[in-house]
C-alpha cells in the first residue's frame, strides 16, 4: 500500500480512502505535505491540524464547484462537489465522536454527495427504511431498465458510511451488471450514528430485516434476489445477517471476519492489529454507545461467527487480502470453512503479486469492487450492460489470485 505517512497506518489508510473516493493526488499532497512532520505526534495536539487542513481543501474544491455551477457547468460542478465531499469526510474521520463540529462536517459531506447526484442526474434515491420508532437513511442506486432487478443491501464497517460506499463507485459497477444496491447507514455508522444517535450492536439482522421488507415492497426489485454485502467490519454484519435473515439470496463479505471480540481485546491491550482511525478506543465507545472500554469488550465479545456461520444457507463470497494488517487472513479462512450449509462458498485472496493484499484491497480497491460485482452478477445471473458513461474505464489488471472454496469456478489456492 502507498504509505504517505510511513509511521502512521491510520493516516496512510485515510489517504488511500481519499483516493478511492475520487480525490486527486496533487490535492492530497498539498494537504499532507505539511502534516508529515506531525504524524508521530500526540493525537490531541496534531489531530486538530489534520482536520483544519482537510477542511480547507474541501472549502477550496467546493468553491471551485460553485463557480462552475454559476457558469452553468453542471457536470463539472458535480465532479468537484464529489471531491469536496471526499475531503470533508477525511476531515471528519479523525474528529471526536461527540464533537459538534464532527456532525457539521458529516452533514457537509452528505449534502455535497446529494448535490453531485442531482447534478449528474444519477439514478439514486434517498430512502428511509422504517426501523423501530425511527428510520434508517439510505441511498438506493437503481439498475437501469424497468424489469425488477436483484438488489444488494450494503453495510459499512467500523468507520465509514453510505457516502463512502457511493463515492467508491460500487453503485455504478453493480448497476452496469443489472444489480441495484441499497447503501444503508445502520445503527453504529454514518448518519444513523452521527445525527440520530443509533448505536451499534451485534445482532445486525434486526436492522437487515426491515431493509428486506422495504425492498420487497418495491416493484423495481426482484423479491427473490436480494443479497447482503458489507465492507470491513461490515463483513461480520453481512455474515450475521445471512445466518438469521433467511430471505437473503447471497452474501458477500468484503473482508472476512470471525471473532471481532478477540480482535478488540487484543487492540485494547495494545498487542493487536493495526487501527483504522486515530483515537480508536474513543471511537469504539461512540459506535457502541458506552462510556468505557470494558463495556465495549462486553459487546464485542458477542460479535463472533463461531456457531453462526454454519447457519448461512445462501451462496457466500469472502474477499480478503493476504497482507491484511487489521483482520488476519486466518479469520477469513475460518469463516468459509465454518459455512458448511452454503450451497456455494468461495474465498478470494489477493496478494502482493495481484495487488489488493491490504485490508479490503485498500491498496487497489477496484480489484475487490470488480470481483464482488462480477460474482454477484453470476449468482443472480444478470447480463453485463454497456458501460455507464459516468463510470471511469476499469484498468487492465492481472486476474490471477488465490481462490479457495466450493462452487463451479472454485479451485485450490
Amino acid at each position: 500500500m502507498f504509505e504517505y505517512f510511513p509511521d502512521n497506518y491510520s493516516w496512510s489508510l485515510a489517504v488511500m480512502l481519499a483516493l478511492q473516493c475520487g480525490g486527486v493526488i496533487s490535492d492530497i499532497d498539498d494537504v499532507c505535505r505539511d502534516l508529515k512532520p506531525l504524524a508521530a505526534g500526540p493525537e490531541h495536539e496534531v489531530l486538530p491540524q489534520w482536520q483544519r487542513s482537510w477542511s480547507a481543501l474541501a472549502d477550496r474544491t467546493q468553491h471551485l464547484g460553485e463557480s462552475d455551477l454559476a457558469r452553468g457547468f453542471t457536470l463539472s460542478a458535480g465532479s468537484k462537489f464529489r471531491r469536496a465531499a471526499a475531503y470533508a469526510l477525511m476531515s471528519e474521520r479523525m474528529m471526536r465522536g461527540h464533537d459538534a463540529a464532527r456532525a457539521q462536517a458529516y452533514i457537509r459531506a452528505r449534502d455535497l454527495v446529494r448535490a453531485s447526484i442531482d447534478l449528474w442526474h444519477e439514478p439514486v434515491e434517498q430512502v428511509e427504511i422504517p426501523y423501530q420508532q425511527t428510520s434508517l437513511p439510505g441511498l438506493l442506486y437503481r439498475a437501469p431498465g424497468d424489469a425488477p432487478h436483484p438488489c444488494l443491501i450494503f453495510f459499512s464497517g467500523f468507520d465509514v458510511s453510505k457516502e463512502y460506499l457511493y463515492l467508491f463507485g460500487l453503485g455504478r459497477e453493480l448497476a452496469a451488471r443489472g444489480i441495484s444496491v441499497l447503501f444503508i447507514d445502520h445503527p453504529g455508522v454514518g448518519e444513523a450514528l452521527r445525527l440520530r444517535g443509533l448505536h451499534g450492536f451485534p445482532e445486525t439482522e434486526r436492522a437487515t430485516s426491515p431493509c428486506v421488507d422495504y425492498l420487497q415492497s418495491r416493484g423495481d426489485v426482484d423479491p427473490t434476489r436480494i443479497g447482503v454485502a458489507g465492507v470491513s467490519l461490515g463483513g461480520y454484519y453481512a455474515a450475521r445477517s445471512a445466518a438469521f435473515e433467511r430471505r437473503l439470496a447471497a452474501c458477500i463479505c468484503w473482508g472476512g471476519q470471525w471473532d471481532y471480540g478477540a480482535i478488540t481485546l487484543a487492540r485494547a491491550r495494545r498487542v493487536g492489529t493495526a487501527l483504522s482511525v486515530s483515537s480508536w478506543a474513543e471511537h469504539a465507545q461512540w459506535v457502541f454507545g458506552v462510556d468505557s472500554m470494558d463495556r465495549v469488550l462486553e459487546i464485542t465479545a458477542r460479535m463472533t461467527l463461531d456457531g453462526v456461520a454454519a447457519l448461512i444457507e445462501c451462496p457466500l463470497l469472502v474477499i480478503h487480502g493476504e497482507g491484511d494488517r487489521q483482520i488476519p487472513v486466518a479469520d477469513a479462512r475460518k469463516l468459509v470453512a465454518a459455512a458448511t450449509r452454503a450451497p456455494v462458498k468461495e474465498l478470494e485472496l489477493f496478494d502482493k503479486t495481484t495487488g489488493g493484499a491490504e485490508h479490503c484491497q485498500a491498496d487497489n480497491s477496484l480489484l475487490g469492487i470488480e470481483l464482488l460485482a462480477d460474482w454477484t452478477a453470476s449468482i443472480f445471473a444478470t447480463a453485463a450492460r454497456q458501460p455507464i458513461t459516468a463510470a471511469p474505464p476499469s484498468p487492465t489488471l492481472p486476474r490471477s489470485r488465490g481462490r479457495v472454496g466450493e462452487g463451479p469456478n472454485a479451485a485450490t489456492a
